[in-house]
């Protein structure tokens, strides 16, 4: 394998700065590529709440004027790892407090066009050796709509290097209006249809989709997903048409963070040979919610964004039905105040039942995975989806929906894989309550035959869902974009 410098371009990453699936994955595969012998720069906004997470001062790099804000480039580790980050801090659009993207009204920054084009000026300055740092990139990778214009960025220089641009959630895709466009500087030549310009508006993440080298996003069904008009977000039709540089790459997930093992947030470490141990988190975590302490009802677990991507409309519809059956149900997230309103309102309903906490808790999170003996995660759509994985790590199986990477990630408890000993969980195969209920039902029926779920837990927890195999993927997809970029 040949060892690649690559500059790996972030809006958000853990622990220094998370809001979703995308603060996890650049958390962890720049990690996992350096392992792998590659020598990486990972790239952030320098945000005032990242700032303070610091546990050292960073060391000043350079200074940069762009559209006359100044910037200043810092360099610090990324926590945990080795890794060389690089923190682009320009107060004026970055110190501010909360969510990178929105304000405390939850609404998005007005000036996030200019905020991100920065950060992607930054990155496209650093991709050509510009503000001489002695090191250049032979990859720059973006990821999501905050880094879309860094391929358009480039699509000019002569000396780039190959780009790469991974879709997390089309569902966000970084669309202002025609002045912000015109603010940017933008050329002209890029408002039209084939370029930025998108009904009549224009898209960050369009940039990244149309010109960077190779594009991916975070599961193989996924990446089929997003070419059709079901799950394209209008952009189907630009993904078609780049189908040959499309391709998707499985997430992997932390496995030193969320180990049953190892993790430090749970009441019992246990393993896949001690299984017994994973009932005292169970009735550590009816007590945490004032719920009966019963085996006889299956704990189902839900750490999620109370949105209807999600399918939570369709656990509230299930409500009655569910409750019929001897379950309990905790829920942690936090999303549309409508959903979250019905929740407590059905907490009064089912007080032996349900249990809610509005908002996120790490630590919570991780004693719902190891405590529960069933993670629902009934999504309209997925792209990769993280916690099915951690689920299965903790012997705590999964009821997915059958798309995105849920569907590549699960494997079902039926048929011929169940006869084999290889099913890890259940799927639904169609977004509805009925299919819910009846999954819920199924799911229950199998629990109640302790040997049979035992084998399931026992095989779930086996699987490799690392960011070992993830990263080599990556590696392979560089080659073909450093050879892309150099192809007139």
């Amino acid at each position: 394998m040949v060892s690649r410098r690559i500059l790996y371009c972030s809006s958000e990453a853990y622990p220094l700065i998370k809001t979703g699936g995308l603060g996890d994955v650049a958390g962890s595969l720049p990690r996992a590529l350096q392992q792998l012998g590659h020598d990486v720069r990972l790239l952030l906004p320098a945000y005032r709440d990242l700032l303070q997470n610091l546990s050292h001062r960073p060391r000043h790099l350079i200074e940069l004027t762009i559209d006359n804000y100044p910037v200043v480039l810092w360099q610090t580790t990324l926590p945990g790892s080795r890794v060389v980050t690089w923190l682009v801090d320009c107060p004026p659009l970055f110190d501010r407090p909360g969510n990178p993207y929105h304000d405390a009204d939850g609404e998005p920054w007005p000036d996030n066009a200019q905020r991100f084009a920065l950060f992607d000026q930054v990155a496209a300055r650093l991709a050509v050796g510009q503000p001489g740092l002695d090191w250049q990139p032979d990859i720059i990778h973006g990821n999501d709509w905050q880094c879309g214009l860094i391929p358009v960025y480039l699509e000019s220089q002569p000396d780039r290097p190959g780009s790469v641009f991974t879709i997390h959630n089309l569902a966000y895709q970084g669309i202002f209006d025609r002045p912000a466009f015109e603010e940017l500087g933008l050329p002209e030549s890029l408002w039209h249809f084939s370029r930025l310009e998108y009904y009549g508006r224009f898209s960050f993440i369009k940039g990244g989709l149309v010109y960077a080298d190779r594009v991916t996003t975070v599961s193989p069904t996924y990446a089929r997903e997003i070419q059709t008009a079901t799950f394209g977000h209008g952009m189907e039709g630009v993904l078609a048409h780049r189908s040959d540089r499309l391709s998707g790459i499985l997430n992997g997930i932390d496995t030193r963070t969320w180990n049953p093992g190892t993790d430090r947030f749970i009441v019992k470490r246990y393993n896949r040979r001690h299984l017994a141990d994973k009932q005292a988190n169970k009735a550590a975590l009816q007590a945490h919610f004032g719920l009966p302490q019963t085996d006889e009802s299956m704990l189902i677990g839900m750490v999620s964004r109370l949105v209807e991507q999600k399918g939570i409309d369709l656990v509230l519809d299930s409500l009655p039905r569910l409750f019929s059956l001897p379950v309990q149900l905790v829920i942690l997230g936090s999303g549309d105040k409508r959903y979250e309103r019905v929740l407590q309102q059905a907490i009064e309903q089912y007080p032996r039942k349900l249990a809610v906490t509005i908002g996120y808790d790490e630590k919570l999170a991780h004693r719902i995975e190891a405590g529960a003996d069933l993670f629902l995660m009934p999504s309209r759509f997925e792209p990769c989806g993280l916690n099915q994985m951690y689920s299965q790590r903790y012997g705590t199986l999964p009821l997915v929906t059958a798309v995105g990477g849920l569907v590549d990630t699960v494997i079902d408890a039926a048929g011929e894989a169940l006869q084999r000993g290889e099913a890890s969980g259940f799927v639904m195969r169609e977004v509805s309550t009925a299919a819910l209920q009846a999954s819920l039902q199924r799911a229950v029926r199998r629990y109640q035959t302790p040997l049979s779920w035992r084998q399931l837990q026992q095989f779930a927890m086996q699987r490799d869902f690392s960011w070992e195999r993830s990263a080599s993927a990556y590696t392979e997809l560089y080659e073909q974009a450093l050879r892309d970029s150099r192809t007139p």
